[in-house]
Parts: C-alpha cells; structure tokens; sequence
C-alpha cells in the first residue's frame, strides 16, 4: 500500500515538474535564440557556432531553472492532491508529513546532485566558452560585419574605437566613414573620410584602420585647443581583445581556484554556486508544507504565495552576495544566513500543520 502511494505521488512530482521546466526552458530559449540569430546576422558571430552557443547556453538556464521549476512542480502537485481530497484521504489512513518527503526526495536528490554539477562545474566552463566564441567572432571580424548606418564599437575594452560608416562595400570597405576614439590623456579623437578599409599588422592582436580622403579633430571636449588635419591616408591602430583575460572575472574561474583565494569576489562567487544545489534541496523541503491548502482554497492562491517567498530569497541570496562583494559582511556570515532562515520557516511551517508545537506545549 505504501510504495504503491510513494509511486503515485513521485510520478505527479515528476511529471509535473518535467512539464514546468520545459515550457520555461522553451521560452528562454525562444529568446536566446533570436538574440544570437540576430547576432549572426550581423557578423558578430558565426553562422556555424549558433547552436554551440544556444547548447552551452542550455546548461547555464538549466542551473536556475531546475530549482524553480522543482519548486513550482511540488506546490502544484500537491495543491491538485489536496484540492481533490486525494492527500487528506491518504492522511486519514496514517499517512504523514514524512511519508510525502520520501517519493518527494527520490526526485529531489539526483536533481540536486545534477545541479550542483551544472553550477560548481559546467556552468562556468560553458560561460568561458561562449565568451572565448565571441571573443574569436571579433578578433576575425572585418568591416563587412559591421552594419550600415548603425554605429559599432570596434577592438578591445581598453582600446576601442566607434565606428559608423553608411555603406560597406562587398569587397569589406566602408564608405563616408566616422569614427571616434577615446585617447590615453581624456582628448578625443574624431574622424571622417570618403573611404575606410581594414588591413593587418604583423603583431596578430593590432589591427589598422586606413582611412582616405578625410579630416581628423584631435582635442579635449570643452575646450577650445583642437587640432585638425586633412589627411590622404590615415592609419588608425587598434587592439584586438584578447583569447586569454588577464583577470578573468570570479564567475569564470574553477572552482579550485575560488576555493584557494581569499578575495571577497570569490569567497562569494564560491558561496553562490554552492547556494544552487542548496536552494534545490531548500525550496522542495518548503514546498511542500507551502502547498497545503483547503478544499475549497483558490487554485492558484498559494502558488502566488510560493512565488513571493521564491523572489523574496533569491533577492536575499543575491543582496548577500554583493554584501560579501563589498566587504560590508563577514564571508563567514556569508549567504548562509539566507539558508538558515527559509530552512527556519520550512520547520515552523511543518510544525504548526502538523501540530508539534501544540504537543510539545501540552
């Protein structure tokens, strides 16, 4: 009787739960997919890695999406089961809170564990691969990617250059070209030319920028000390980004290296991906005594509800997070007090339904 009750209530989870992650993983990917598509179309990314960057993004949406949607499939199956009478009826037959968590827990457990590998693992390889793919698309990109009669930035963070040019020629030249450039001494450089054309330097990571039949002002803005020049030909160097950062950010680096450092960037870096699996295992043990609700309750009533407490904690995760970033807590405190207090709920919850605080009174 038992395992027949344990199977019924582990294939509504279940199935509910595959149900709600894939309608919610089909529109991310609905907009993530016209976004790159988008990005192709202009030249910023390969037509022949779409799919490679929608895949790896995947693994990113996955980390996010299996705790909510693990969330929402427990409240709603449950809801349904009290609402018709189901779990009430199990309940007059000895049937307790601990007898739910268990075909609750035979799902509960390997998505957590899968979700502990996308976040401590997979997902920031894959965040590095989609950004080394874009880093490729622009060290490989002529002017024939850049889209005519729309301003481009071009080159590296610290060396870049906005382009405009209101034609490109198939042959990958511009014509009535502008640019603008940022100079090391806060002056400004602007130029406008007839024609703009791409050519390679011998260092692989210098482009030039040649440029014919123009003028060039050169001076601070607000102030009266500009220089022009008519030029014939104009070469304008700039720097490709680089394949290799030089400080790639917390969110890009192992886990070991997190673990090694004591920087407040990666003590909560480190923090929040072990927050993921956390959550997962958190948010199904608060479900369930969340979706309790009266026959005749409102069907979506405590839905709304379970979606608050859902914002309510991931914006906590996310403030403690840069609290940590900010040095404003200790990293000790860290985000584990966010945890503690919705496993503090989950607990009274359970308690007060189940009557163990009354008993434990009397």
């Amino acid at each position: 009787m038992q395992r027949i009750l344990d199977r019924y209530i582990f294939r509504e989870i279940a199935g509910t739960w595959l149900a709600v992650t894939l309608v919610l993983l089909m529109i991310l990917l609905t907009n993530q997919f016209a976004s790159v598509l988008g990005d192709v179309a202009k030249g910023k990314l390969p037509r022949g890695v779409a799919m490679e960057v929608i895949g790896l993004s995947v693994t990113q949406y996955l980390t996010i999406l299996i705790p909510i949607g693990l969330f929402l499939s427990v409240m709603m199956a449950l809801g349904r089961l009290y609402r018709d009478s189901e779990l009430p009826a199990m309940m007059a037959c000895r049937l307790g809170p601990m007898s739910v968590y268990r075909p609750l827990l035979w799902l509960a457990v390997p998505l957590t564990l899968s979700v502990a590998w996308l976040s401590i693992d997979v997902g920031p390889k894959a965040l590095v691969k989609v950004e080394r793919i874009g880093v490729e698309a622009r060290r490989s990109a002529d002017l024939t990617s850049i889209e005519p009669g729309r301003f481009t930035v071009v080159g590296s963070e610290e060396d870049d250059a906005v382009v405009y040019g209101e034609r490109v020629t198939p042959e990958g030249g511009m014509e009535n070209v502008f640019l603008k450039r940022q100079l090391a001494d806060g002056a400004v450089e602007v130029v406008v030319a007839e024609r703009g054309r791409m050519v390679s330097s011998e260092d692989p990571d210098v482009r030039f920028l040649v440029l014919d039949q123009g003028r060039r002002y050169e001076g601070v803005p607000g102030t009266a000390d500009f220089r022009v020049v008519e030029f014939g030909e104009h070469g304008i160097p700039y720097r490709l980004p680089s394949l290799e950062p030089d400080e790639p950010e917390p969110r890009e680096q192992p886990v070991n290296s997190l673990i090694a450092s004591a920087d407040p960037s990666d003590r909560a870096e480190l923090q929040w991906r072990l927050s993921v699996p956390i959550s997962t295992m958190l948010l199904a043990l608060l479900a369930v005594p969340l979706s309790r609700s009266q026959p005749r309750e409102g069907r979506y009533g405590r839905l709304a509800i379970g979606l608050l407490v859902f914002i309510i904690y991931f914006n906590l995760l996310s403030a403690a997070k840069a609290w940590i970033e900010q040095g404003e807590i200790s990293p000790s405190l860290g985000l584990w007090w966010v945890h503690g207090s919705l496993l503090g709920l989950s607990l009274l919850l359970l308690a007060l339904q189940n009557g163990w605080i009354r008993r434990m009174f009397k």
